[in-house]
């Protein structure tokens, strides 16, 4: 892919957001988009550089550890959005500037453990299940408070937000719930005392939905980059 057509691709992702927001009565600066890189090659990331983006979400640690290596000192934001395993904390605790994934009190123990001995902290959206598909990952809704209260404890996490998939449906009206749930969620979660200024929601084929219901940052990857690379 040429920088030109990634920079078109860029141009038209970035006019489509702006437009849903309008169309949400929204300021399209309240709305930042988060490039899904994964499966795609440093070389990609190196042409997305080059037109000033510096955030990517990735789905895999190992992905992260490669182009990590293969992009040293160009001040990548690496941004953990796939499912994790307490296993891998070390290296997201290394190299990740965030991760929107945080589901339970193990990895959060985990993380905590291991940016105590890198001496970082990390920027963390906490993940709510607001879907009921078995396929996706994310803490029961019901137990949000509990879990942002004991999250206090860990001071190595910055907890910024909330973030969710929402269920995989042409019923515009289910996909809506599931994003006004968590918005919803965030508004308790502060009169209990929780500043939560982000809401991480939306992709490609629902960003839309998302922003009119209160999202502050979609995650586009195909939009962007093109179709993926199988893995």
């Amino acid at each position: 892919m040429s920088e030109q057509t990634l920079a078109q691709r860029w141009e038209s992702v970035r006019a489509r957001v702006d437009a849903a927001c309008r169309t949400a009565g929204r300021d399209p600066s309240e709305v930042t988009i988060l490039p899904v890189s994964k499966t795609h090659p440093p070389e990609v990331i190196e042409q997305a550089l080059a037109l000033g983006l510096h955030r990517f979400g990735e789905n895999r640690v190992q992905e992260i550890r490669d182009k990590a290596a293969a992009l040293p000192d160009r001040g990548v934001e690496w941004v953990v959005i796939g499912h994790l395993q307490t296993n891998k904390a070390k290296y997201v605790a290394q190299l990740a500037a965030e991760i929107q994934s945080l589901d339970r009190l193990d990895l959060a123990e985990a993380l905590q453990r291991r940016l105590e001995l890198e001496g970082r902290e990390l920027d963390a959206l906490v993940q709510v299940k607001t879907s009921p598909e078995p396929s996706k990952y994310g803490l029961p809704p019901a137990q949000l408070i509990d879990f942002l209260d004991t999250l206090r404890d860990y001071p190595r996490l910055r907890v910024r937000g909330l973030m969710t998939m929402a269920v995989q449906s042409e019923d515009d009206a289910a996909v809506r719930a599931c994003f006004r749930m968590l918005h919803e969620l965030r508004d308790r979660a502060r009169t209990a005392g929780h500043d939560l200024p982000r809401l991480s929601m939306g992709m490609s084929g629902d960003f839309g939905l998302a922003i009119a219901e209160g999202s502050t940052e979609v995650r586009i990857g195909t939009a962007i980059f093109g179709a993926r690379d199988s893995v």
